[in-house]
């Protein structure tokens, strides 16, 4: 019976353990961590860049501005959304400090060729520290190079070519605008 509840009390202990690590990694980024103060003011600015429609839903590039009220210290990045025609919404922040990366990220893969690997097939992708995702794929030597957007480990977004450049864009518009804010304090 001993031996029963010593292993009911470590499995119980390892529970709390993993539930204590989950709870500690919510926020992956420098701008959802500085929105999540308390005992203060945080204000969070924003403005809507653009949209690029597509047959299975809408993705949505949003510049973010969290200001401290009280310290005047503040963060900036974006958010990219993608409302579904059968998903629901999925939104992720991306750090002002990974948008230069992000976008060299875009830029490669966009111009990626099936010679990038010997072997038939291939995967090539980007990754934000909020688990934006941006992925090549090709299954055939020759075939068709597939650009993809995955939210963390939901469906991928199938993306053309011309709406990977339209992201890539908009991308770019945010950083642009984002750069005008630092410039101006």
């Amino acid at each position: 019976m001993r031996y029963f509840y010593f292993i009911l009390i470590a499995a119980g202990s390892l529970a709390l353990a993993c539930h204590a690590q989950e709870t500690t990694n919510v926020f992956k980024t420098d701008l959802e961590t500085f929105e999540a103060q308390t005992g203060t003011v945080v204000v969070k600015g924003f403005g809507e860049v653009g949209t690029i429609s597509m047959s299975t839903g809408t993705i949505s590039v949003r510049a973010k501005e969290s200001v401290n009220a009280s310290t005047g210290s503040r963060q900036t990045g974006i958010a990219v959304w993608f409302t579904g025609n059968d998903q629901a919404v999925e939104r992720l922040v991306v750090d002002y400090g990974e948008l230069d990366s992000l976008l060299n990220g875009i830029d490669c893969l966009g111009k990626i060729t099936s010679d990038a690997t010997a072997l038939p097939g291939f995967e090539a992708d980007y990754s934000t520290k909020s688990g934006l995702q941006i992925i090549a794929y090709s299954s055939r030597r020759q075939g068709v190079i597939l650009t993809y957007l995955q939210f963390c480990d939901r469906p991928r977004i199938p993306l053309t070519s011309a709406q990977l450049t339209q992201l890539e864009g908009l991308i770019g518009q945010a950083k642009t605008s984002l750069d005008s804010l630092r410039t101006a304090k």
